[in-house]
């Protein structure tokens, strides 16, 4: 920090001149950002703020009636204190003074002993690039510190730790729905940090840059590219150096961002051929069929009369399913880990089958799969002989030891996975684009509590594809701007208004028939779907906007789930 005026009087240079304060005793503890000599009486407009005026007050021995105006024109000024040398017989000076200090703000020391200015400017300026080249020096250790972590592709919650760290202050990491990604306490009692979050976030308004806002002034940083922000960093307390704060939570949110584009990937040179294919298939660009089945048959997919695009998903159950964004909260190494464990059963039970597949891990958590079956019949079968070995895994294949170095250990429960299945297919390039609608299938199963060993599009319906869709920042956006007013009353404590426009929406739009449900009176029930056009500000006769409210009030709940 900036030396104040408190520590510059007791440097030796001035202690020695036993400096006697005269007024403004309050301010002593404003940084000083600057020393001035002068012996001019209206250096006003040589001043910037901060700036501590040294004087030997020779001009106000002269013209002590110019005290006053002298003093009021340095507050004026927002210098941050004034010293004045009064040596020898002074007295019409020193009472001048004395006067004239008793109502002002600005601190007015006068010391009766020679003092060296010049020492005193060299000590204390030497002070203030010190301060300076210390803050460059922690910027650079910041950037060294998060640029480590980028290149690492660091998890969530070790970049959150590592701000929380530097700060000495707890950090919270929250989406664009205010649900908490990650957060480090530093000390501070999670149960307190984390009380009624999310009431408390939706009262402090989010910005596009690094600001302090809200009633219990939160500073806080966004996270994401430009346009494309998908979180905020919080600091929900005061810190020692809110600069070195902003600074250190703006890398880290740098950081996050990047390492949320950044992708991991350590493959084997088999499964490298199999991931480059499968990539080639599903973005075509001129491949014909016969090249296609050509390479493909080099990696051992054999030419069958009909092809099944599917995708293993990790299920909610599965620790890295867990995570707040698009890439596992976990140890990514450990990701890759179960998705090798996985690539090996997946083979070792097509071996045992009457088909052949290529797979392949498509992105973090999903791994893509093209079966070949010689015949129809035999799809079902084959897909339960896939979803029979993993359930054996998930549930009893704990017995087993894995043979990657160790990472999975005797009795360790694996990852549970969601089966999602495309369209049966004729063509093996159809086949491959068939593997987004798989995908599609997958990730939104997985977010159902469903027991079907595998599921096909008919199995997932609008819930379902909502509950794909409700950590889209996008969608999140929507979720807010359509329901915004309601959840604000809600943070105010002003309930019922979700459940109303609930009951409302399921109704069809009849408010006879919710009325005659004995929901409320009649009147009372009029009154309050008044009220909820009135915070809404949309009419709930219109179709479009009871099925945009109705959307959006499911994207809710899923979310609350």
């Amino acid at each position: 920090m900036l030396p104040t005026l408190r520590t510059i009087l007791g440097l030796p240079v001035l202690r020695a001149a036993s400096p006697q304060i005269l007024g403004g005793a309050a301010g002593l503890d404003a940084p000083v950002r600057w020393v001035h000599v002068s012996e001019l009486l209206d250096i006003s407009s040589l001043l910037s703020g901060g700036e501590l005026v040294l004087t030997t007050g020779l001009e106000l021995e002269k013209e002590p009636d110019a005290t006053a105006s002298f003093i009021r024109s340095l507050e004026e000024s927002s210098a941050a204190g004034l010293i004045v040398e009064l040596v020898g017989e002074r007295g019409r000076s020193l009472a001048a003074l004395q006067a004239a200090a008793k109502s002002c703000t600005l601190p007015v020391t006068v010391v009766q002993r020679r003092v060296r200015f010049v020492e005193v400017t060299e000590v204390v300026h030497r002070m203030i690039v010190a301060e300076q080249l210390e803050r460059v020096e922690r910027a650079r250790d910041v950037h060294e510190a998060f640029t480590v972590l980028s290149l690492e592709s660091a998890g969530t919650e070790r970049v959150v730790e590592q701000a929380a760290g530097m700060i000495g202050a707890p950090v919270v990491l929250e989406d664009l729905s205010h649900l908490v990604l990650a957060y480090s306490a530093q000390g501070l009692a999670t149960t307190e940090l984390l009380h009624d979050w999310e009431r408390r976030s939706r009262t402090t308004p989010s910005s596009g840059r690094t600001v302090r806002t809200g009633p219990e002034n939160w500073l806080q940083v966004p996270v994401g590219v430009r346009e494309q922000l998908w979180g905020r960093l919080v600091l929900p307390v005061t810190p020692d150096d809110e600069e070195t704060a902003a600074m250190v939570l703006e890398r880290a949110a740098q950081t996050l961002a990047i390492n949320r584009l950044a992708e991991r990937d350590r493959r084997e040179l088999g499964q490298q051929a199999q991931a480059g294919l499968l990539n080639a298939l599903r973005h075509p660009r001129g491949l014909s069929e016969a090249e296609a089945l050509a390479r493909a048959g080099a990696l051992g997919l054999k030419r069958s009369p009909l092809y099944v695009p599917i995708v293993y998903r990790m299920g909610a159950s599965a620790p890295a399913a867990a995570t707040s964004d698009a890439a596992p909260s976990r140890d990514p190494l450990a990701g890759q880990q179960e998705e090798r464990a996985l690539l090996e059963l997946l083979s070792k039970v097509v071996k045992s089958t009457a088909g052949s597949a290529l797979t392949a891990s498509i992105q973090s958590g999903s791994v893509g799969m093209i079966l070949a079956l010689p015949a129809k019949q035999l799809e079902d079968a084959t897909l339960q002989r896939l979803a029979d070995a993993l359930a054996v895994q998930a549930g009893g294949g704990g017995t087993q030891a894995a043979d990657d170095g160790g990472a999975r250990r005797r009795g360790a429960a694996a990852p549970a996975w969601t089966i999602g299945v495309g369209r049966l297919r004729t063509s093996l390039l159809e086949a491959a684009a068939g593997i987004d609608e798989a995908a599609h299938v997958a990730e939104t199963a997985a977010t159902l509590r469903g027991t079907k060993p595998f599921y096909r599009a008919a199995d997932v319906r609008l819930r379902g594809l909502l509950a794909l869709l409700r950590n889209d920042p996008r969608v999140q956006q929507f979720v807010e701007s359509e329901l915004a007013s309601l959840l604000q009353a809600e943070a105010r404590g002003s309930a019922g208004h979700l459940d109303l426009l609930g009951q409302y929406l399921e109704s069809g739009g009849n408010k006879a028939a919710l009325a005659r449900s004995g929901y409320l009176s009649r009147p009372t029930l009029y009154a309050r779907l008044a009220r909820l056009e009135e915070l809404l500000a949309v009419d709930l006769d219109d179709a479009e906007s009871r099925t945009s409210l109705h959307v959006a009030l499911l994207l809710h709940r899923l979310r609350m789930l």
